[in-house]
């Protein structure tokens, strides 16, 4: 399985790209998209949409993992990450992905073990759950990559249900 994480953001997407099964997998890549505060939101957009999918081309994903809105306390900002959340989702809706959703505070529980680590804490969880020599930067793109991990620690809970339901049926 290979699996997009997705840490959006109007003006630094970061993105990261992990493959592997269950609880093994490795880096394949990660980055940013970045956008100007300048540009039109309209066209900031569009260079999210249009680079997810170049993301998406490239690296031929099975899973669109994306971290789910939260609580913001400006009403603006969490109406353009709202956006933002929407154009990756059909993104990966167009290209027959599927999607998941991860609470910030589940990825964090997950990666670190504690739902409110800070930055550096999930960057050097990351690094050490992919066998990095640096912790990865910047911060939006190690996120995005904790996001993907979280993926693979919940996919695989949830194979594992499905397989002992199958089993019970029988």
């Amino acid at each position: 399985m290979r699996v997009l994480g997705i840490d959006p953001g109007s003006e630094t997407l970061g993105w990261g790209v992990v493959e592997g099964e269950s609880l093994k997998y490795k880096l394949v890549e990660y980055g940013t998209i970045k956008s100007s505060p300048r540009e039109k939101f309209s066209k900031r957009l569009l260079k999210i949409f249009d680079g997810v999918a170049d993301l998406i081309w490239k690296y031929q994903p099975d899973v669109l993992s994306i971290e789910e809105a939260f609580y913001a306390v400006n009403v603006n900002v969490a109406m353009k990450l709202g956006q933002v959340r929407g154009i990756v989702m059909l993104a990966g809706e167009k290209a027959n992905m599927e999607i998941a959703e991860y609470s910030p505070r589940l990825v964090k529980q997950t990666v670190v073990g504690y739902g409110n680590a800070e930055k550096h804490q999930v960057q050097e969880m990351v690094r050490l759950l992919l066998k990095l020599q640096t912790a990865p930067e910047p911060h939006d793109a190690a996120d995005a990559l904790a996001i993907a991990i979280c993926h693979f620690h919940h996919a695989g809970v949830q194979n594992k249900i499905k397989n002992a339901k199958l089993k019970i049926k029988r």
